[in-house]
């Protein structure tokens, strides 16, 4: 038979937005700043790191980081973040995610302070370090994906529950932004306190000692706002959903939901006992029957995203270097060529990305976020496919600006697109003993797609003449060619949306089914909803 909802899960449902959402906002979304300012920073020195570490005495261009050490400096975090989320989501079910998610920001913060402090000036142990410590970095990262989610699920209500996770997502746009003006405000000092001639002027008096701290401040830096928001972390109670679904605490969950919703809650300790039908694993028949083709959709979609979002992220240095948008490596010195990077970046995050975010944001629970993450991989691919047939067309210099606006759209479509909804919808259809853990599986599959992305894309776009490629790499496709490929990617995103149900305006019980009973043959028996809101047995 049919269970009723618990009240407590009823009272988070219906409950009017309030001080206690946007504080759950603000604890969760800071661990996304510094997640997206961790990992897209590095992307920020990397050819700080190339002048510094490997320059070769006579030669014509630049010091560069050779193919295997930038392919590891730029994609071992992500290496990382995949193993995060696949452990963290998976622990996060089974030991609650209050308890988990101060493990990870504290692994955020001790990691970011060690990248930054890499021992040795040699090359091949500064550059052993930083991986080291980025991809435990990286793991740390992981775990806030899926915690950070499944706990705004949890605490919202089912009103504005997307737009609720959305902001949380959101905060991932002022970590990029951040991070340019932090690499901006850091390199533009030094520069002002250590001038030097460009490369092609004095090639050794280019690179003044003191770069050597600019990459290192601009990494360590990412552990401030995480040590601003370990404490009111740790004094989120934890979510009503596991305690009285997972943990079958109803007792537990009445009291820290009646202190957060400020009303008496009666603890119904009797109707979690009854709550032990739908207990199926992750692995069971029965799994695949409710769930198996939601989670392909959510597994597909994240990591055919992250294939274009992160190539796009790491090396868009490159693309506006290949159109002339930041000038030749040889005419800037090594602190000049940071900061020419760090402001592209900044424009780019300012008028692309942080405003798509908060398109998702506003939209989500207007539209739903099948029409968004349909719409987002749509126009990505327009978008792509308009940068990438005329080519040539926009990398002449009259047609440059025009580049970086279209550029500038794939972002912002990126965001107000699959970027967002990726997230927000593996934590609203899964039970709650397993809403973690295949949020963990779905994000970690987009970091698969994020890995291909940052080591396939910094082969794929060298040039295909070979006298034209970066030192140490073989001829690639070029970024035409490569551009083209994402806009293929971007297209089969829209084929495997089609498989990603819609959450909108339903609860978190509702979408996973778990108030429906089964029989002896575990098949589902129909229900209706009545007005109250409670289920009825057909």
């Amino acid at each position: 038979m049919a269970n009723d909802n618990l009240k407590v899960l009823n009272a988070l449902d219906v409950a009017k937005t309030q001080l206690y959402h946007f504080t759950a906002i603000v604890i969760a979304g800071m661990g996304f700043f510094t997640d997206a300012y961790d990992l897209f920073c590095i992307s920020l020195v990397t050819k700080l790191l190339g002048r510094i570490y490997y320059h070769e005495t006579g030669d014509g261009k630049p010091g560069t980081l050779p193919p295997n050490v930038s392919a590891a400096v730029n994609g071992v975090a992500f290496c990382g973040t995949l193993a995060g989320q696949l452990f963290f989501g998976w622990l996060g079910d089974k030991m609650g995610r209050k308890k988990v998610y101060g493990m990870t920001l504290m692994l955020m913060v001790i990691c970011s302070i060690a990248s930054g402090l890499s021992f040795s000036n040699e090359p091949t142990a500064v550059m052993a370090t930083l991986c080291f410590f980025r991809f435990w970095l990286g793991f740390g990262i992981g775990g806030d994906y899926p915690l950070s989610a499944t706990i705004m699920s949890e605490y919202a209500n089912k009103k504005t529950r997307g737009a609720f996770i959305a902001a949380v997502f959101a905060m991932q746009g002022f970590g990029i932004l951040t991070g340019g003006m932090v690499a901006c405000i850091v390199s533009a000092a030094f520069k002002s306190k250590y001038p030097a001639p460009a490369y092609e002027d004095n090639p050794l008096g280019s690179t003044v000692p003191q770069a050597d701290y600019v990459w290192r401040i601009i990494l360590m830096f990412g552990s401030v706002p995480a040590l601003m928001t370990y404490y009111w972390r740790m004094k989120m109670p934890e979510t009503a959903r596991y305690t009285a679904l997972v943990a079958k605490n109803a007792k537990q969950a009445a009291a820290d939901m009646s202190k957060v919703l400020q009303v008496e809650l009666e603890a119904e300790q009797e109707k979690v006992a009854e709550k032990q039908h739908n207990q199926f694993g992750l692995f069971s028949k029965q799994f695949v029957k409710r769930h198996g083709l939601h989670l392909l959709g959510t597994t597909s979609t994240w990591f055919l995203l992250d294939i274009a979002f992160y190539s796009q992220n790491l090396f868009q240095k490159d693309i506006f270097s290949a159109i002339g948008w930041i000038p030749p490596a040889k005419t800037m010195n090594a602190i000049q060529e940071v900061f020419k990077i760090s402001r592209a970046q900044t424009l780019i995050a300012l008028c692309s990305t942080v405003p798509g975010y908060w398109f998702t944001v506003f939209f989500i629970d207007r539209i739903g976020r099948f029409a968004i993450q349909l719409m987002g991989f749509f126009f990505m691919t327009v978008f792509m496919f308009a940068l990438a047939i005329p080519y040539h067309h926009w990398t002449q210099k009259e047609n440059r600006i025009g580049f970086v606006v279209m550029y500038a759209f794939t972002f912002f479509f990126a965001n107000f697109g699959p970027n967002a909804t990726t997230f927000v919808v593996p934590a609203e259809i899964f039970p709650a003993r397993l809403r973690s853990t295949c949020h963990g599986i779905s994000a970690a599959s987009g970091k698969a797609g994020a890995i291909i992305g940052a080591f396939g894309f910094l082969y794929a776009a060298q040039n295909q003449d070979k006298t034209k490629t970066d030192k140490g790499y073989p001829p690639g496709i070029g970024v035409k060619n490569s551009l083209i490929v994402l806009g293929v990617v971007n297209f089969l995103g829209i084929l495997f949306t089609f498989l990603v149900p819609e959450s909108n305006g339903k609860s978190l019980e509702e979408m996973s089914r778990e108030n429906e009973d089964e029989d002896e043959e575990g098949v589902d028996m129909e229900t209706v909803r009545t007005s109250e809101n409670r289920t009825v047995p057909v």
